[in-house]
C-alpha cells in the first residue's frame, strides 16, 4: 500500500491522447470526400473550380419574378394554417371554457393583425416594375385573411354567441319553446 502512495500516478492513455492528439494522417487516394466537403485541392484544380463556380448576376426581370413568387408564398401562408386551426376549434368544443375562448380570441386577432400589416408584409418584395403584380398578391392575402376570420366567425356561431334569431334582437319577442326537456335521473 505504501508503494502505491509513493509512486507517481500515471494518467490513463485516453487523457494523454486528449492532451496531445495524434498527428493528422493524410487519407489515401482510395477514399473520396463526402458530398459537400471538398478536400484540399491542388492549385490547378482550384483554378478550374473557380471558373465553374462563378455565375452571372440575375437581371431585374428575374429578380422581379422571384420576388413575386416569394410574395405569393407569403400571401398563401394564412390558408396553410386553416385546416389545423379548424381542427383545433372543432376539438375544443362549443362550451365557454378558457381554451375555447383563447382559440376564438386568436382566430380573430391573427387575421385582423395580418390585414393591418399587409403593406409591411410585402414591402420587401415591391419594386417599381412589379407594383401591379404585388397589388394582386396583396388582394389575395387580404382574401386569405378574411377566410381565416370567417373560421373564427363560424366558431363563435357554433358556440351560440352570435345573435341569429329575432328574439336575440327584440325584447318583446318571446323565446322559442323547446320541444323536449331533459331531466336527470337519480
Amino acid at each position: 500500500m505504501s508503494q502505491l502512495a509513493t509512486s507517481p500516478k500515471t494518467a490513463p492513455r485516453w487523457v494523454e491522447n486528449l492532451k496531445n492528439p495524434p498527428a493528422y494522417k493524410a487519407k489515401g487516394p482510395s477514399l473520396p470526400d463526402p458530398p459537400g466537403f471538398p478536400s484540399s485541392q491542388t492549385p490547378s484544380s482550384k483554378k478550374k473550380d473557380s471558373k465553374v463556380a462563378q455565375r452571372k448576376a440575375p437581371t431585374t426581370e428575374e429578380m422581379d419574378t422571384l420576388k413575386v413568387k416569394k410574395a405569393w408564398e407569403v400571401a398563401l401562408g394564412p390558408v396553410k394554417g386553416l385546416p389545423m386551426t379548424g381542427i383545433m376549434m372543432y376539438m375544443s368544443g362549443n362550451s365557454l371554457q378558457i381554451f375555447s375562448i383563447m382559440m376564438v380570441f386568436m382566430a380573430f386577432k391573427n387575421p385582423i393583425m395580418g390585414i393591418l400589416a399587409t403593406n409591411q408584409a410585402f414591402e420587401r418584395f415591391e419594386t417599381d416594375t412589379n407594383k401591379g403584380q404585388i397589388l394582386q398578391v396583396k388582394l389575395a392575402y387580404v382574401v386569405m385573411q378574411l377566410l381565416a376570420l370567417g373560421l373564427g366567425i363560424w366558431k363563435v356561431n357554433a358556440m351560440g354567441l352570435l345573435p341569429t334569431t329575432r328574439s336575440d334582437w327584440l325584447a318583446w319577442e318571446a323565446q322559442r319553446e323547446p320541444l323536449e326537456h331533459a331531466i336527470s335521473g337519480l
